[in-house]
């Protein structure tokens, strides 16, 4: 149900692989708890020593407790570390994944797995170079809900699926400005910048990263990004959008962000099957009952769908109640869905090129918002045809030591 499944069939050395976790703030130290259940948990790592250090107590389990770790390179030059769950800020999710792929390592990278459009090339790349397995964190993938949704919408119930639509609708509020200082003891401040331009410690850029451009994806790549990949996995497209528009706005916005608070974005696939997205960040209510959600429009009725772990089926016009479901959210699932391909029970069906077509959108989607004008895209390309200035913001600038050199180029 998740695509046409990545061509490695993995194995480890044991029945129960061997695993680390870099990046163990909320949602790291969730994936390390998790993680633990299914694989061995040698190592945890954070730029930030004390954080390390206490996820590391907490996981103690049988007398063994994961070792503590601030540089990340030293859990790939563990050999005996199979596998590797990644969950640090956005823009650190393609410099380590690619660096674990090369060091032999399978790998967890929490979504979006691309902080811009030509990391997601570089993913899929790196991963069938290396032949390991490449899982994004996107776990609604793995959830009963979405296994059943999908035989539905497979099954012809909704006719062709023409239109999808995702939407984010969670408040959220940003602090006023703070003026920069020096970092907290502890917090190793250049190597959480890594390849973000230099630039003094400022507590609302670390804290709430996800909020600027240098280090997170804003709303829509950040929490949309859930609704975005069920998006494209409901109408079940296999292939990038060839039109995109979006239009931002800062609706009742209040405090420090570089990201508006109202988003709506626009995508047309080559066969004229669209996908649209909104992000509302200022409303308290929610849309169809679901602060997150997906309404999946076919010829002959629709599917209203949340990674809250719900879908309900609407037949005909007088939309009358068909096949529905709820269940759980796919957390613990997806992680021992990973696990299990490392160990080689299951073929692993979550990889790059799944990764790269829901990312994509985001990185697509931000583009067409700061240039402020319908892009043609070409999917054979992946660039914009005839519009320099567009198809350079496909990548970005990485500071010194933390570009890439790849078949396609470098990108530093």
């Amino acid at each position: 149900m998740a695509g046409a499944p990545f061509v490695l069939r993995a194995q480890s050395k044991t029945d129960r692989p061997t695993a680390a976790v870099i990046g163990v703030g909320g949602r790291g130290s969730g994936l390390a708890r998790t993680a633990m259940d299914f694989a061995d948990l040698l190592a945890v790592c954070d730029v930030n020593q004390k954080s390390a250090k206490n996820i590391a107590k907490v996981l103690e389990k049988n007398g063994r407790q994961p070792k503590a770790v601030r540089d990340f390179r030293r859990v790939l030059d563990d050999k005996a570390i199979d596998a590797v769950f990644i969950a640090t800020p956005h823009h650190w999710h393609t410099p380590i994944a690619v660096r674990a792929l090369e060091a032999g390592k399978h790998v967890y990278v929490e979504k979006p797995a691309s902080h811009v459009f030509a990391e997601g090339q570089l993913l899929i790349e790196s991963a069938k170079k290396a032949k390991r397995i490449l899982q994004h964190g996107t776990q609604m993938r793995s959830s009963e809900v979405t296994m059943k949704a999908d035989e539905i919408l497979k099954s012809g119930l909704l006719g062709e699926i023409k239109l999808s639509r995702g939407w984010s609708i969670e408040p959220r509020n940003h602090p006023a400005p703070v003026k920069d200082s020096p970092p907290p003891p502890g917090l190793d401040y250049e190597t959480w910048l890594g390849p973000a331009p230099q630039r003094a410690y400022n507590s609302n850029r670390v804290n709430r990263w996800r909020w600027y451009r240098d280090y997170g994806n804003g709303e829509m790549g950040d929490d949309g990004i859930h609704d975005i990949d069920l998006a494209v996995w409901g109408l079940g497209v296999d292939s990038l959008p060839v039109k995109i528009a979006a239009h931002g706005a800062d609706i009742n916005l209040k405090g420090e962000t570089e990201y508006p608070n109202h988003c709506n974005a626009f995508f047309q696939y080559a066969d004229g099957r669209e996908v649209l997205y909104e992000t509302r960040n200022w409303a308290p209510y929610k849309m169809h009952g679901f602060d997150s959600g997906n309404a999946f429009y076919g010829t002959k009725g629709f599917m209203v769908f949340s990674r809250r772990g719900y879908f309900q089926t609407y037949l005909g016009a007088k939309e009358e109640k068909g096949p529905g479901l709820r269940g759980g959210h796919g957390n613990r699932e997806h992680v021992k869905y990973f696990i299990d391909a490392v160990a080689g029970r299951k073929a692993p069906t979550f990889g790059p090129e799944i990764a790269h077509r829901s990312c994509a959108l985001v990185h697509l989607g931000e583009i067409a918002f700061r240039l402020g004008r319908t892009l043609a895209f070409d999917p054979r390309t992946e660039t914009f045809p005839h519009d320099a200035e567009a198809t350079a913001m496909l990548t970005k600038k990485y500071r010194a030591p933390w570009g890439f050199k790849t078949s396609c180029g470098s990108l530093t």
